[in-house]
C-alpha cells in the first residue's frame, strides 16, 4: 500500500476520513475477543456516507487491498480483527435512522445506528425492535446483521435475521446491490438478504437494512427468579421448561461467579447464596401471563430451585436482567476473559453446563457461566490471570475441550457470536467438506479477488478440523 495510492483514496474520501495514525490504527486493529490473531491495520477509513464505503471498496478492489468491514468492535470472536496489509473500513459514523414507517411497521437505518438507540427511536411511534444482544447500548445494527446477532429475548421472539426485510450492500467491486423488500411478503428470486445476514462482512458491506419493527401488543412482563443448589441443576428446570413446551419471553442463566462480579463492580445487593440463578419473563397480559408464570415456578421447583420468587416490578425486572447484561464486563475487570458461544439442544444443556465444570476441574482453569438458557445459548467465560502464559495456554485448551463437547451432544460451535477466527477450527469440524466447498463457491462468485474480510467465516477447504 503505497504512499501514492494511500493519496488517492484520500482524495476519492469525505475530508478526515482516511487515518494514518498508528495510535489510532492500532486501535482499530482488533475486536473485544482480544485472544483471536490480529495485526495493525495499514489504514483505517472511518466512512460518512455510502459513497465513502463505495469508494474505499472500488479502490481497493483496484490495489487489492483485504478490507476488513467493523461496526463498534464489540464482536467476541475476531471477525473484525485486521489481517497483513489490511485496511480497517468503519461504519460507526453512519448513524442515521433514515425512515421509521408506522403503517407497515419497518425502520430504515444505517449500518451504524446502534441497536438501543434503534430501539428507542421506534418506541416514540409506539413500536418495538425485538432483538436485543447484551451488548444492545453499544453494538451497531450493520455488526448485528454481520454476525445474526440474537439476544435476551430471542428465546421468543428470533434474531436478527428474522426481522431484516432488506439490505443494501456495497459488493466487493464498488457496485451497490438493494436486497429484499419492505412487504410483509416476498419471494422473488434466491433469498439473498438472508444470504448477506450473517456472512461477517466477507460477501458484501452492509450499509443500510430495513427491519421489520413489531408493536408493543399489550406486553405485561412478569418475572420468575430461581436459584438452584447447582449449575446441573439449573440445567434440568431449563430441560424441563422446553419439555413442557411452555416458551417464555426470556430465560437466562448467571452463575455464583457472575453474580459476584457483577455485585461488586456495581455495588449492588445481589442474591449470591446459590450456584446458579435463573431469570425467567413471560410477557402475555393477563390471565395467560400469570398463568404461564405459575408453570414456570413449578418447573423451576420441581428441578430442584432451593428458592423460588417472583417479581412484577418494572424497576425490579430492569436491575435483574441489566445484572444479566452486565455480566460480561463484569467479568473483564478480573482479567482477560475467553470467551465461548455453544449452542445444544435444550434437553442436553444439564449435561453440557456438568461437563464445562469438569473440564473447568480438570484443567484448572477458571470459567463462569452465563447463557441464553431458553434455547440452549451457553455462553462459558473462560478467566485468565493478566500476564499467566500458562494459565492462557490451559484455558485455550479448556476453549476447544468444550467446543468438542458441544459437538458431541449434537451442538453447533457458535449460537451468535459468528466463526470470526477464534471459532475456524469448531467450524472445520462441523461442516461437511461439501458445505464448506459451497461456502468457498459462494465467496468466489461475489469476491473473486478475495478482499472481502479474507479468512473469517468459514474455514478454507481442506482446512485441519
Amino acid at each position: 500500500m503505497t504512499d501514492a495510492a494511500l493519496a488517492d483514496l484520500a482524495r476519492l474520501l469525505s475530508p478526515d476520513s482516511l487515518i494514518l495514525d498508528e495510535s489510532v490504527r492500532e486501535a482499530y486493529a482488533h475486536d473485544d475477543a482480544e485472544w483471536a490473531e490480529y495485526t495493525t491495520p495499514s489504514a483505517v477509513v472511518r466512512a460518512a456516507s455510502i459513497d465513502d464505503v463505495v469508494a474505499t471498496v472500488t479502490w481497493a478492489a483496484r490495489h487489492g487491498v483485504a478490507i476488513v468491514p467493523r461496526g463498534a468492535g464489540t464482536g467476541l470472536s475476531g471477525g473484525a480483527n485486521a489481517t497483513s496489509g489490511s485496511l480497517v473500513l468503519t461504519l460507526e459514523r453512519m448513524t442515521e435512522v433514515l425512515e421509521v414507517n408506522v403503517e407497515e411497521r419497518y425502520a430504515r437505518v444505517q449500518a451504524g445506528v446502534l441497536n438501543d438507540a434503534l430501539r428507542q427511536e421506534v418506541a416514540a411511534s409506539g413500536l418495538w425492535y425485538p432483538p436485543d444482544p447484551a451488548s444492545q447500548a453499544i453494538s451497531t445494527i450493520g455488526g448485528n446483521v454481520a454476525t445474526n446477532a440474537g439476544g435476551i429475548c430471542c428465546v421468543k421472539y428470533g434474531v436478527t435475521r428474522d426481522y431484516v426485510l432488506g439490505l443494501t450492500v456495497v459488493l466487493a467491486d464498488g457496485s451497490i446491490a438493494r436486497l429484499g423488500r419492505t412487504t410483509a411478503k416476498g419471494v422473488t428470486g434466491y433469498d439473498l438478504t438472508a444470504l448477506m445476514v450473517g456472512s461477517e462482512g466477507t460477501l458484501g458491506i452492509v450499509v443500510e437494512a430495513t427491519l421489520k419493527l413489531l408493536p408493543p401488543g399489550g406486553r405485561e412482563e412478569r418475572a420468575v427468579v430461581g436459584y438452584f443448589p447447582s449449575l446441573t441443576a439449573a440445567g434440568r428446570a431449563v430441560a424441563a421448561v422446553a419439555a413442557a413446551g411452555i416458551v417464555p419471553a426470556a430465560l437466562e442463566l448467571i452463575d455464583r461467579m457472575c453474580l459476584h462480579a457483577v455485585a461488586q463492580w456495581q455495588g449492588w445487593d445481589l442474591p449470591e447464596g446459590a450456584a446458579a440463578l435463573l431469570l425467567a419473563k413471560v410477557d402475555e397480559a393477563g390471565e395467560a401471563g400469570e398463568r404461564l408464570a405459575a408453570r414456570l415456578e413449578d418447573a423451576f421447583r420441581d428441578a430442584g430451585g432451593a428458592a423460588v420468587e417472583r417479581a412484577d416490578d418494572p424497576a425490579e425486572i430492569d436491575r435483574l436482567f441489566r445484572a444479566r447484561r452486565l455480566a460480561y464486563p463484569a467479568l473483564e475487570r478480573l482479567g482477560p476473559v475467553l470467551t465461548e458461544d455453544v449452542c445444544v439442544p435444550r434437553g442436553a444443556v444439564p449435561e453440557m453446563l456438568a461437563r464445562i465444570e469438569a473440564i473447568a476441574a480438570d484443567a484448572d482453569v477458571v470459567i463462569a457461566n452465563i447463557a441464553h438458557a431458553g434455547d440452549g445459548n451457553l455462553h462459558p467465560l473462560i478467566i485468565a490471570p493478566e500476564g499467566d502464559e500458562a494459565a492462557k495456554a490451559r484455558a485455550k485448551g479448556a476453549f476447544d475441550r468444550i467446543v468438542t463437547a458441544c459437538r458431541a451432544l449434537g451442538g453447533t460451535v457458535t449460537g451468535e457470536h459468528g466463526v470470526g477466527l477464534l471459532k475456524l477450527p469448531g467450524a472445520a469440524a462441523e461442516l461437511s467438506p461439501t458445505v464448506i466447498r459451497l461456502h468457498a463457491d459462494i465467496k468466489r462468485a461475489l469476491d473473486p479477488q478475495g478482499i472481502l474480510n479474507p479468512g473469517k467465516a468459514f474455514p478454507t477447504e481442506g482446512a485441519p478440523a
